[in-house]
């Protein structure tokens, strides 16, 4: 990706993913201009996501006290011609200044709330890995134990599925559409043995979403590695 069409460099890592299967009818409404919804076998998903986001660069230059923050994501999964893609329904960080930025550049729904995490060591020589976000009554967390090795998805598995997007398309005010690019590795994963989600998520998502929000049908790991995003083109 040449230089002047780079809007963002940094590193996503340490990704915890929760995944539901939905009813396609809830994601419609939401589906870009000029995209349709993506399957995986069938069935129709959107990802729960947090994620640490490290070493930002905005146009190539770092902002002072925002260049390592956290961000949960609330996604699902679309297509354009070859472009397998993501749609953000929810964005969330801890800082305004990041929020504003998403907003005037690529117009994603984008919040800024508190927020903190923890990765640890467990004595299963796994990981134990929270993100949690909001206060108080409006406390909500995701967590996540894994089990065995990190590896490559198997080809053509829900792992390689839900990871390996690298395409993403934002609805616009006027009902036009932008397209960018997101470059990355190919992403390790966990499997996890144990994984939940907690709290009352419909200040964030709705009722919709936040009655689909409490067991997941598949969750795992993702350990991350840089990333490239490109600047937004209107399609649409």
């Amino acid at each position: 990706m040449e230089s002047k069409n780079v809007f963002l460099t940094a590193e996503w890592l340490n990704l915890l993913m929760l995944n539901y299967s939905v009813d396609p009818g809830l994601l419609r409404p939401f589906v870009p201009k000029g995209t349709e919804l993506d399957e995986f076998q069938g069935q129709t998903f959107i990802s729960l996501i947090g994620f640490e986001f490290n070493n930002t660069r905005i146009l190539g230059l770092s902002v002072p006290f925002h260049r390592s923050f956290l961000e949960v994501n609330l996604r699902f999964y679309v297509r354009r011609n070859e472009n397998r893609a993501v749609v953000f329904i929810r964005e969330l960080v801890p800082h305004r200044a990041i929020a504003a930025i998403a907003r005037w550049a690529f117009n994603e729904n984008y919040s800024s709330v508190p927020m903190s995490h923890c990765i640890r060591r467990n004595p299963g020589d796994g990981f134990d890995v929270e993100y949690s976000w909001g206060t108080e009554r409006q406390r909500c967390s995701t967590r996540l134990t894994t089990a065995g090795d990190a590896s490559i998805p198997e080809e053509g598995s829900l792992a390689q599925f839900i990871t390996e997007h690298y395409w993403g398309y934002a609805a616009q005010r006027d009902g036009g559409c932008l397209e960018y690019e997101v470059q990355h590795s190919r992403w390790r994963v966990w499997r996890a043995q144990h994984a939940e989600f907690s709290g009352d998520s419909s200040p964030y998502y709705g009722r919709k979403f936040s009655r689909i929000l409490s067991k997941p049908d598949s969750a795992f790991l993702a350990d991350g590695s840089a990333v490239t995003v490109s600047r937004g083109i209107r399609i649409y």
